[in-house]
């Protein structure tokens, strides 16, 4: 059988964003339906970051939104995040965990969604900081990585040029809220779906961009482009 040329697609998401966590278990669904045909690269937003790094209780929402997603999507948010919304005191810094998120998709053997659905458990479920370098420690060894190599880079430099990085590359598309599943093409990304979608719609909204549209070099990969500042917070798409 004859291979079959796989399509760059990119999530734009935040480790701390609940709505990309309750997109989660649809995108992983429309991950392995398509894993044939498709290659998945997962860039952080930076939703909260410079002044928006806040303590939970600056941010009176999260707790309404974590019963409308649970409504919405179905998904199961833990007993150490319900802890965590009602201490108020743990940091929202989206900088430090799209260090982590960077350091884990660059270790060899690691899938960049499977790296970015452990950091989502570590804090909607077990309510686990995601500044601190032991959160990553544990992550490498659930998903059967280096421990020492993933924290000492986490500690290192580079992970913060990495990160902002990804922050720039978004900003480069516009992308306004997240989560976003955009089709890499030749002229940018060309947005697919997000908290409303359903695998299926995503699978079907794949084959009706494939048909007409040519693929081409994944965003990260892009040079710059004039950038314009993300929103202080993530929506439904």
């Amino acid at each position: 059988m004859p291979s079959v040329e796989q399509t760059s697609l990119t999530y734009a998401f935040d480790a701390y964003c609940a709505w990309c966590y309750g997109f989660g278990p649809t995108l992983r669904t429309f991950a392995e339906d398509n894993a044939h045909r498709i290659r998945l690269g997962v860039l952080s937003a930076g939703l909260y970051t410079g002044a928006r790094a806040l303590p939970i209780a600056a941010h009176p929402h999260l707790s309404a939104d974590r019963d409308t997603i649970t409504r919405l999507t179905g998904v199961a948010f833990g007993t150490g995040y319900d802890r965590a919304l009602s201490r108020g005191t743990a940091v929202l810094d989206s900088a430090a965990a799209a260090v982590g998120l960077a350091v884990l998709r660059d270790q060899p053997g690691a899938g960049a969604l499977d790296a970015a659905e452990a950091m989502q458990r570590a804090w909607f479920v077990d309510g686990r900081s995601l500044s601190d370098a032991e959160v990553y420690r544990d992550i490498a060894a659930e998903l059967g990585l280096d421990t020492d190599a993933v924290t000492a880079a986490y500690r290192a430099p580079a992970g913060r040029v990495k990160a902002r990085a990804d922050f720039r590359a978004l900003r480069r598309l516009g992308v306004t809220s997240y989560p976003t599943l955009l089709l890499d093409t030749a002229h940018g990304g060309d947005q697919m779906g997000g908290t409303g979608s359903t695998a299926a719609s995503l699978t079907s909204a794949l084959d009706q961009r494939l048909a007409t549209t040519v693929p081409k070099v994944p965003i990260r990969d892009r040079p710059p482009r004039p950038i314009h500042d993300l929103p202080s917070q993530g929506e439904p798409s």
